[in-house]
C-alpha cells in the first residue's frame, strides 16, 4: 500500500483546455432527477447535499426515499438504527416494503396498459409487456411457486438468460418473501451446483435453452448436471424458449413447465394466491443471495435485502444517471451479474421501460446493438469498456447507420476506461451530446461507490465524485484521507445497499471489508482524485505491482499500452524477478493487419516506458490472441498471471474463454527459451 504516489497526468484531453469533454446545458442540468431532489431537500449545491448526507445518513436517506417515491406499505418509524455496529446496519425500523409489490403494482393500477418491458432474442423476435401483464404474470407464478411448497425464506436458484420470464420470476420469488440466488446462464455445472448448495436452493428455475451466435445452446441439459450435485434442489421449473428446437431431457416427478403446461406437476395449493400478493414486509428481509465472482476460494454469497439492493439501485439511477418515468434502460448485461437484478429493480420501481436482449453484442454483425437502440428508442443505454474496445474494432460505419437520436445517457461499469475506447463511445455512440456516466462499485454495495451525474462536468474515464449519497473517501495505508495520489478507496458510513453480510458466513464478511480501519468499508479498489475534484479508479488494490520499490496499478501500464496504435487490448501483470523483485509483463491483443514481430513488441513496451518511465519498462511484451475475461467482461489478471508461471489459476467457473488460457502458457513457455 503506498502511503502517497503521485498521479501521473492521463494522455487525455477535452474540448477544452480544462480536460472536460462534457457540460451540460442549464435546461438539462435544470431538468434533471438530481436538480429536483436538491430543490426538495432545500441544498444550494451538490456538495452541500453531501455534507449534510455526511453528517445525517438517516436525512439523507429519508429524504431520498421521499424523492423515488417508494411504495410503502407502511412508513418506517425510523430510517437508521446502527446500535449493532456500521457493518450491521438496520434500515427502516417500523416499516413494511415488499420490493416486488412496489416495483408493478402501483404502476399496473395507474397506467396499466403502458409499456414496462421490451424484450428482443438474438433471432430478431420481440416482446412486449405492459404494468398491467407483467402484475399478472407475476401473481400467477407466485401462486405456483406457493403450490410447490416455496415460502418465506426458501431459496430459488433463477439460472435464465436475459428473457421476459426472467423479470417475473425475479419478481415471483420476492412476493412470496423466498430469496433467489441469480447464476449466470454460460456458468458450467460445477459452478452452478457450487451456488446452488451454498444457499440451500429449494427449487431452481431454467430454460430448455437460448441463442447464441445462431446456436441453440442446451440449458437445460447443463441444469441437470448441476441439480445433480446439488442435493437441497427438489424441484426445476423450465421456461419453453427453444421450443422444438432441442430435445428437452425430462425427470419425471422433478421437472415441471414454467407455463403450467400439460407436463407440470404440483399445480398451485388452494390459498397460495393470498401468499402471492400480499404486500407487507419487513425491509430488512432477504430477497436475494448474489455470489460474487473470484479467482480462488469458494465465491461470496452476498446477501441483500428488500429496503437495500433496490432502493440504492432505484437511487442511483435516477440521481446517477437521470432516468425518468417512461425512460427506456437497456444495459447489456447478465442476471448472474450485479447489473442484471440492479437494472430490473431500478427501472421498475422508477417507473421507466426495460429493455432485455438475449444475445451477442455483434450477431449477426457488428451493429446489432445499435440497431436495438433504435428500434426500441433506447434513451440509456449501458455497455462496458470491454464491449466497446470489441465493437470499435468493426470501425464507425456500423453505429453511423443507425438512429441513436433517442439516447439521452451512456452509461459504464465493470472496469477502468482506457482514453481512445471512452472517447469512442462518447463521440461516436453519443455523438458528442451525451454524457458518459461511469460507475464502479460492487455487488457487496448493490451499486456504485463513485460515478458521473448530469449536473457537472464530465472529464474522460473520470468519475463526478462519490455516487449521492455515499460517503466514500481515498485513504493510505493509515486510513488518512489524501488527494493527488492514489490510495484505497472506502467508505465512511453505512448506506442501505450494503450487504447484509455473507449467506452463513460472518466472519467473513467482516475481515473482507471492515477489517482495516475501524468502522469503515475498505472496497478493494485504488482510486485517485485530481486537482479538479475528479476521481479516477486504478484496479483492484491486491493486482498492484511493485518493481524495484515503485509501485504500479496495473491499469496504468495498460493505457500506456493500448496508447500504442498497434494494441487493441493490453492485461499487465507482476511475475518473480532475482533483482526487480517483480517484473512486468504486459500481454497485448493486437488490432488487425498488425504483425506480431520483435520491433513491434519493443515499441509497445517503449511507449509503456515513456509514458511511466525507464525503471517502469515491461521485461516482456508477448501476443496473445485472446485475453481471459470474466463472462462481464473483466480481465482476469490474477488467471493471467497463474497461466503465465504455471500455476494453479483456483476457480474459473467465471471464465469465458478457457482457450485464452493454452494460448498464454504456449507464449510464456516461448519466451523463457
Amino acid at each position: 500500500m503506498p502511503s502517497v504516489r503521485r498521479v501521473r497526468d492521463w494522455p487525455i484531453f477535452g474540448r477544452d483546455g480544462d480536460g472536460v469533454a462534457w457540460r451540460p446545458d442549464a435546461a438539462v442540468a435544470e431538468a434533471s432527477r438530481l436538480a429536483g431532489f436538491l430543490r426538495l431537500t432545500g441544498e444550494p449545491s451538490l456538495e452541500a447535499l453531501q455534507a449534510h448526507g455526511a453528517n445525517d445518513p438517516a436525512w439523507f436517506w429519508g429524504a431520498a426515499a421521499d424523492d423515488l417515491g417508494l411504495a410503502w406499505a407502511r412508513r418506517p418509524r425510523s430510517v437508521l438504527d446502527v446500535t449493532g455496529g456500521p457493518a450491521w446496519a438496520r434500515w427502516w425500523d417500523g416499516g413494511s416494503f415488499d420490493w416486488s409489490w412496489a416495483a408493478i403494482e402501483p404502476r399496473a393500477l395507474r397506467e396499466p396498459d403502458a409499456v414496462a418491458l421490451t424484450w428482443e432474442g438474438e433471432d430478431g423476435s420481440v416482446v412486449s409487456l405492459t404494468a398491467g401483464e407483467i402484475a399478472r404474470a407475476v401473481r400467477t407464478a407466485a401462486a405456483r411457486l406457493a403450490g410447490f411448497g416455496i415460502g418465506p425464506g426458501d431459496r430459488v436458484g433463477i439460472l435464465l438468460p436475459m428473457l421476459p420470464e426472467t423479470v417475473v420470476a425475479v419478481l415471483a420469488v420476492s412476493r412470496l418473501g423466498a430469496i433467489f440466488t441469480p447464476i449466470f446462464s454460460g456458468y458450467a455445472a460445477p459452478a452452478i451446483a457450487t451456488r446452488l448448495t451454498d444457499c440451500g436452493a429449494r427449487l431452481l428455475i431454467t430454460a430448455d435453452g437460448f441463442l447464441r451466435r445462431g446456436t441453440w445452446v442446451d440449458l437445460k441439459s447443463v441444469a441437470d448436471a448441476a441439480v445433480a450435485a446439488a442435493p437441497t434442489v427438489e424441484r426445476v421449473l423450465v421456461v419453453r424458449r427453444a421450443g422444438n428446437a432441442l430435445a428437452v431431457p425430462w425427470t419425471g416427478g422433478r421437472d415441471a413447465w414454467w407455463d403450467a403446461g400439460d407436463d407440470a406437476v404440483g399445480e398451485p395449493s388452494a390459498g397460495s394466491n393470498e401468499a402471492a400478493t400480499a404486500v407487507g414486509r419487513d425491509p430488512e428481509s432477504p430477497y436475494m443471495i448474489i455470489h460474487t465472482s473470484g479467482t480462488t476460494g469458494r465465491p461470496k454469497g452476498a446477501v441483500h435485502v428488500h429496503g437495500g439492493f433496490p432502493v440504492k439501485a432505484a437511487q442511483d439511477l435516477a440521481h446517477q444517471f437521470d432516468l425518468h418515468a417512461g425512460d427506456s434502460l437497456f444495459w447489456f448485461t447478465d442476471l448472474g451479474w450485479m447489473m442484471g437484478p440492479w437494472a430490473i429493480a431500478g427501472a421498475l420501481l422508477l417507473d421507466a421501460r426495460l429493455v432485455l436482449y438475449e444475445g451477442a453484442p455483434d450477431f449477426p454483425g457488428p451493429d446489432r446493438l445499435w440497431s436495438l437502440v433504435a428500434r426500441h428508442g433506447v434513451t440509456h443505454l449501458g455497455l462496458s469498456p470491454t464491449v466497446i474496445r470489441s465493437l470499435m474494432a468493426h470501425g464507425e460505419t456500423p453505429v453511423r447507420a443507425h438512429d441513436r437520436s433517442s439516447l439521452r445517457v451512456l452509461g459504464s461499469t465493470g472496469e477502468p476506461w482506457n482514453p481512445e475506447p471512452w472517447w469512442w463511445y462518447f463521440r461516436e455512440v453519443g455523438q458528442g451530446r451525451c454524457p458518459v456516466i461511469n460507475y464502479s462499485g460492487g455487488t457487496e454495495v448493490s451499486g456504485g461507490i463513485v460515478g458521473g451525474n448530469v449536473i457537472g462536468p464530465i472529464k474522460p474515464a473520470s468519475f463526478s465524485g462519490p455516487c449521492v449519497g455515499t460517503i466514500a473517501d481515498v485513504v493510505d495505508g493509515r486510513g488518512r484521507a489524501v488527494r493527488g495520489a492514489v490510495g484505497e478507496l472506502v467508505i465512511r458510513a453505512p448506506m442501505p445497499g450494503m450487504t447484509r453480510g455473507f449467506w452463513n458466513d460472518r466472519a467473513r464478511y467482516e475481515s473482507t471489508y471492515w477489517s482495516r480501519w475501524p468502522g469503515i468499508w475498505a472496497h478493494g479498489d485504488w482510486a485517485s482524485i485530481d486537482a479538479d475534484g475528479f476521481w479516477f479508479i486504478h484496479g483492484r488494490s491486491d493486482d498492484t505491482l511493485k518493481v524495484a520499490g515503485k509501485r504500479v496499478g496495473p491499469a496504468e501500464v495498460e493505457s500506456a499500452a493500448v496508447s500504442h496504435p498497434a494494441v487493441l487490448e493490453a492485461a499487465a501483470i507482476g511475475v518473480p524477478h532475482a533483482i526487480k523483485g517483480e517484473a512486468i509483463v504486459v500481454l497485448c491483443v493486437l488490432r488487425p493487419d498488425n504483425a506480431d514481430d520483435p520491433a513491434l513488441l519493443g515499441s509497445i513496451g517503449q511507449r509503456v516506458a515513456d509514458e511511466l518511465g525507464k525503471p517502469l519498462k515491461p521485461e516482456v511484451v508477448a501476443v496473445v490472441r485472446s485475453l481471459p475475461k470474466t463472462r462481464s467482461g473483466k480481465v482476469m489478471r490474477r488467471v493471467i498471471r497463474a497461466a503465465w508461471l504455471d500455476l494453479d489459476p483456483g476457480d474459473l467457473s467465471a471464465l469465458d474463454d478457457p482457450v485464452a488460457l493454452e494460448s498464454i502458457r504456449a507464449v510464456s513457455r516461448a519466451s523463457s527459451r
